[in-house]
């Protein structure tokens, strides 16, 4: 394992989030305003936003969490290579975390922030941190 840089690079962050897999969440939070006859201005776009933070901190969690694991199985990825060290991806998944909730908050109000946002974050926190290898898994998911 080489010496973990103390700032990772941009690439390397893009890796941990799987950055390009986040490509299909604006979609979801787009159509399904559409589909509710909302009109597609800057509150749907902070809350498009917002989601694909949380999918990012999702994914820089769940590497956090699984980098034993990976470590053994999948030591290319951006924590077992040393180019981004576990305290990095938990302070990323962190930051991702905070700033989905606060772009939800500001896109759809307390409300989405309360119902929907909130519970998505514990959801994702939960799932990797708790109940990924368990039978409460597939429904966390």
């Amino acid at each position: 394992m080489s010496a973990r840089p103390a700032i990772p690079r941009v690439g390397d962050l893009a890796e941990l989030v799987r950055a390009p897999a986040a490509l299909t969440v604006p979609g979801d939070i787009v159509a399904g305003a559409a589909a509710a006859g909302r009109a597609l201005d800057g509150r749907v776009a902070l809350t498009a936003a917002g989601s694909v933070c949380l999918y990012w901190a999702g994914m820089a969690l769940n590497d956090w969490a699984d980098r034993e694991e990976d470590a053994r199985d999948r030591p290319g990825r951006p924590i077992p290579s040393g180019r981004v060290s576990p305290s990095a991806a938990l302070a990323t998944a962190t930051a991702l975390t905070v700033g989905g909730l606060t772009l939800a908050a500001l896109g759809g109000g307390r409300r989405a922030l309360l119902t929907r946002a909130l519970p998505l974050a514990g959801a994702v926190w939960a799932y990797d941190l708790a109940t990924k290898h368990t039978a409460l898994g597939p429904p966390t998911m």
